[in-house]
């Protein structure tokens, strides 16, 4: 795919939605973290249903510190690997607290060397909290990337790489959300809905999936 390609596809997707943004519900960085941390193998309904519980009654780090691991299970239950992710919340909060002043790091180096953050995690948090041009790679944005030829790469950081390379400047910042949603939504794993894609025109997916058949009478 070529860079005359690349530029139409984020023309399309800006043009479809002009300010994306991510779908979990957060009003602090600390918040958003926290958000993320939780939805590693959950889905983003799962989690703003947990911490819209979560947030209400402990908002801050040292709300969520002072609940502990075992406070913050009652909120989390429903969520996968919910005994796992209590654990790093409750640590993640005590070392922002101890090291960080209470705020949320904007390094990514500082931000991976929290329990529970890998570097997915970090980009996201840079990117939606504090604006950087990162782009946090997962099951979506690869899918994406390979199916369509925009970014192909044999794992998310050589995806990851590709992108920040390929990714006009002026659609780096919200590369990231857009293609999650694409991925979410239209260019779906099992079947994508190639006929609403507002990438098709340049799409390299040779097996385009046509519009389902009318069942009207």
């Amino acid at each position: 795919m070529n860079a005359e390609k690349r530029r139409a596809i984020f023309e399309a997707l800006r043009a479809a939605n002009p300010q994306p943004t991510t779908e979990l519900e957060y009003r602090t960085p600390f918040q958003l973290l926290v958000a993320v941390v939780l939805s590693a193998q959950a889905t983003d309904r799962s989690v703003n249903q947990a911490t819209r519980r979560l947030f209400a009654d402990a908002p801050t780090p040292q709300a969520i510190a002072a609940l502990g691991e075992e406070g913050l299970i009652p909120y989390i239950r429903t969520i996968g690997l919910y005994r796992t992710k209590a654990k790093n919340v409750a640590q993640l909060a005590r070392i922002l607290l101890e090291q960080h002043g209470g705020e949320v790091p904007r390094s990514r180096e500082a931000l991976q060397a929290l329990p529970g953050v890998g570097r997915k995690t970090a980009n996201v948090v840079l990117n939606t909290a504090f604006g950087e041009p990162t782009i946090a790679v997962d099951t979506h944005i690869f899918r994406v990337a390979n199916r369509t030829g925009l970014a192909p790469g044999k794992n998310v950081t050589e995806v990851e790489r590709r992108l920040e390379k390929f990714v006009p400047a002026e659609f780096r910042k919200d590369a990231h959300h857009w293609l999650i949603l694409h991925g979410r939504y239209v260019c779906k794993a099992r079947k994508p809905e190639c006929w609403r894609c507002p990438m098709a025109p340049w799409c390299e997916f040779r097996r385009k999936t046509p519009a389902p058949a009318s069942t009207g009478r």
